[in-house]
């Protein structure tokens, strides 16, 4: 399994306020980031998945949906996010 407790635990750590912190929009974003990663990664060397592809594209969205959210509550921590991430907006 490529993602364990561990691996999460970490993620939440370094981008949540405290590793139990799985709720907040930084969280859930570097999440979601990972997870992007890892099946881009995937589907460079298996084209003609489309069921991953179309998870791949899922994330994507619920990404950019959080992204959205943060960027209109708080935009110090939207840039701060994007900065940590290196995500291109």
């Amino acid at each position: 399994m490529y993602l364990t407790a561990e691996k999460k635990t970490e993620i939440f750590g370094q981008h949540g306020k405290s590793n139990k912190d799985t709720g907040s929009p930084e969280s859930q974003i570097a999440l979601f980031s990972y997870r992007i990663s890892h099946l881009t990664e995937h589907l460079k060397k298996n084209k003609k998945d489309f069921s991953t592809q179309r998870s791949l594209l899922r994330l994507v969205g619920k990404r950019r949906r959080l992204l959205d959210y943060l960027k209109h509550i708080d935009i110090e921590r939207y840039r701060a996010i994007l900065k940590e991430l290196n995500l291109r907006r």
